[in-house]
């Protein structure tokens, strides 16, 4: 994070964070809890280690980090973080998904990660998870330029994967039409509004998934309708490992309380949006996969992709779930038949800055 950067940070948090000094001692000013906080989550390291660079007791660590993230994501979340809440809105992000991924009427890639946690006291196997440690699910969508426009964190490890996310707000208004997503006559080709998601989720007439292989391997226009649904779902799989990568507190298991956890990875949600549209190294050609110029293909070149001890974050587990219902079959049908005619067309758009 430059120096500008965090000083229009450090404006925006200093009104929440900082307090008064007393007779008795001077307080630990905004400044110092908002750095001592980006460190822990640059560095994952612990408080017990922190304590060393900063002169701040453990004790005084465990309040004030949570509370600066709690307070970071308050501040952002507005013009950071903001969830489509109107028609218009949601064709705005529709309309930068066909522009730079040509995958028109799509509201965003869903995805979701294990966030490793130590095991809470007296919880038995409850956060343990089918990879075998322990850790709360983070679900989430992303829009065309790799920023989140929805999180959801702290069900249990548990739970299955496509039962967590049937607990989302997310999917309680998709499934009761409180989403004011548009209505096909307003929508590329009057084809229903969409969200990518892979074989964890559940199928539903707003839900698009890949076909499987044996569906796709000996049909062209499957293939090619697999090929442009992964290349558009990219931006989720690359804003997950640039947080891991520029967030290493989600490296190794956290050990804090859970309900400190959820403010910890919202917050990183967050300043990853932040530091997309506000830092000029954050986010970088570099940073995400590259495109083949001659085929439109994804190329897996992401530096984040390389790095060396790094754990990447665990992803959910795909669940066959059979051939999808009638409608989600029919949905998903034009699709495969819009991109092997008018839009079979790709174009290479370049990394841009979002301005939504």
């Amino acid at each position: 994070m430059d120096v500008s950067t965090f000083n229009e940070l450090l404006k925006m948090v200093t009104p929440y964070l900082q307090k008064q000094n007393t007779r008795m001692r001077n307080c630990i000013t905004a400044e110092e809890r908002l750095t001592v906080t980006l460190r822990f989550l640059a560095t994952g390291r612990s408080y017990e280690c922190l304590k060393f660079s900063y002169g701040i007791s453990p004790q005084s660590l465990g309040r004030i980090i949570p509370e600066t993230c709690a307070v970071i994501f308050n501040v952002l979340k507005n013009n950071f973080f903001k969830f489509p809440t109107s028609e218009r809105e949601w064709l705005d992000i529709g309309k930068m998904f066909d522009e730079r991924w040509q995958f028109p009427n799509c509201g965003g890639a869903i995805d979701g990660k294990h966030i490793r946690i130590t095991c809470p006291a007296d919880t038995g196997a409850l956060y343990y998870n089918y990879k075998n440690f322990y850790c709360v699910v983070l679900m989430a969508i992303v829009n065309a330029n790799y920023e989140f426009i929805f999180a959801d964190v702290g069900k249990n490890g548990r739970n299955s994967d496509g039962g967590v996310f049937e607990y989302t707000s997310f999917w309680r208004m998709l499934t009761n039409d409180g989403l004011h997503i548009p209505e096909r006559e307003d929508n590329v080709e009057k084809m229903n509004y969409v969200f990518l998601a892979d074989d964890a989720f559940p199928a539903h007439e707003h839900i698009l998934k890949r076909f499987s292989q044996d569906e796709s391997v000996s049909n062209v226009m499957n293939e090619r309708y697999n090929s442009r649904h992964s290349r558009a779902r990219n931006v989720v799989e690359n804003a997950f490992g640039i947080i891991n990568s520029r967030f290493r507190v989600l490296n190794s298991p956290m050990n804090i309380k859970v309900e400190n956890v959820n403010k910890v990875v919202l917050a990183i949600c967050a300043l990853h949006n932040y530091l997309c549209r506000q830092s000029k190294f954050y986010l970088s050609p570099q940073t995400v996969d590259s495109i083949d110029k001659r085929t439109g293909e994804i190329r897996h070149t992401a530096e984040w992709r390389y790095e060396e001890n790094v754990p990447q974050l665990v992803e959910l587990q795909n669940v066959n779930r059979g051939r999808p219902p009638l409608l989600p079959r029919e949905n998903r049908d034009r699709y495969v038949s819009y991109f092997s005619n008018k839009g079979r067309k790709v174009t290479l758009a370049k990394l841009k800055k979002s301005s939504i």
